[in-house]
């Protein structure tokens, strides 16, 4: 039950959607139950490559007295909808991938019809744009209840789970660390135009917890250094417009180009072709961006603040950096522009882990952990 699904395409969904098809390709029955918005145009239910979705209203509560007056029908309705959906398939678990109001009903639906219960974290209580977990109580709430009532908590790094220890209330007994996949083979490279011959590439939404900025006053330190090399920031958000001023600020309109968001074939492409990948995330619980560095064969420069640093080994698949220490990212960047060497060492020791972050070996990691929720619980 992932709090979103195709035709979104971030990085939850792609998660579950390239889980469930391999989950499906080995044997197991899956339907996904997801998300919709009331009055959306997605179909309630269809077969997506192969896998059977279901889409729900999910209805919460909200700070206006109408929308208090609404919830109680509202949440018996899309209950309502599951149970009947929980009759017709008869599942043996439910699995939330990214706990938001699909991870309340979920929980509701595993008490009521005794069916064990799995969360996977990923990252939601740090990295919402909008910090809804400061804001909602009954998202912390139903987070709490979630968290007691699953027999297993995967997340996609320690820092994740750490969190939800230390905040809400996760058993640290029950917290599993399955990292996130991504598939080994490149998409084919559509050709994209850039200004430059060798750049920078920073990649990702474009919101203040992605770092830019962070990485934009690097490259203003590190610029007058490298002349021939160029900063390429790929994507959009509500801090572009922010962005381009600083880049005003700096005096760097020539060096610093913004292509927008790219499709998949031309992120490839401008991947394969960079000098150097950057994530200068303020915080991140993962960063499947690294892992698509390491694809395209692009030296990675990775945030400390978050799970990257728990599968990029600094200096030997990746720098890992303070975004927030302006000298030292600069350094870290001039280090793979100046030394070509390093960055070859660094990509051939990437390329030799990634089969590790292979769906079939992140199916397995699953697989264990279903098998877990699935035994019978031992007597205390």
């Amino acid at each position: 039950m992932p709090s979103a699904y195709h035709p979104s395409v971030g990085g939850v969904e792609v998660l579950t959607h390239r889980l469930a098809v391999n989950l499906t390709q080995a044997g197991h029955q899956v339907q996904v139950w997801t998300a919709r918005s009331e009055g959306d145009d997605l179909a309630a239910r269809e077969v997506v490559d192969g896998v059977d979705v279901r889409r729900f209203v999910f209805a919460a509560p909200s700070a206006s007295v109408a929308s208090l007056a609404r919830w109680p029908a509202g949440a018996a309705g899309a209950m309502r909808n599951l149970l009947r959906a929980y009759a017709d398939f008869r599942p043996d678990l439910l699995h939330v991938q990214c706990f938001s109001t699909n991870g309340a009903y979920a929980t509701a639906l595993s008490t009521a019809r005794r069916v064990p219960l799995i969360v996977t974290l990923q990252g939601e209580t740090v990295m919402d744009d909008l910090d809804i977990y400061e804001h909602s109580a009954f998202l912390r709430a139903a987070l709490r209840l979630g968290l007691r009532r699953a027999r297993v908590v995967t997340g996609c790094s320690q820092f994740t789970l750490d969190d939800s220890i230390r905040r809400f209330g996760l058993p640290p007994a029950k917290a599993r660390v399955v990292f996130n996949g991504v598939d080994v083979d490149e998409a084919p490279h559509q050709a994209v135009e850039l200004p430059f011959d060798r750049y920078v590439l920073g990649l990702g939404r474009v919101v203040p917890k992605k770092g830019f900025d962070l990485l934009l006053d690097a490259f203003a330190e590190l610029a007058p250094r490298v002349p021939e090399v160029g900063l390429v920031i790929v994507g959009s958000g509500s801090a572009l417009q922010g962005l381009k001023d600083q880049v005003a600020r700096q005096r760097l309109g020539d060096r610093v180009h913004f292509p927008g968001k790219l499709g998949r074939g031309q992120v490839a492409a401008v991947m394969h072709g960079a000098a150097a990948f950057v994530m200068p995330s303020r915080v991140e619980p993962f960063g499947i961006v690294a892992l698509e560095g390491w694809r395209a064969g692009a030296p990675v420069v990775v945030s400390s603040s978050g799970g990257a640093a728990e599968f990029v080994e600094h200096d030997r698949t990746g720098l890992v950096v303070d975004p927030n220490d302006r000298a030292a990212l600069a350094e870290a960047l001039e280090r793979l522009l100046l030394e070509p060497e390093l960055g070859k060492r660094l990509s051939v020791a990437a390329a030799e882990r990634l089969p590790d972050f292979s769906w079939d070996r992140i199916r397995a990691e699953y697989e264990r952990a279903y098998a877990e929720a699935l035994a019978p619980p031992v007597p205390s």
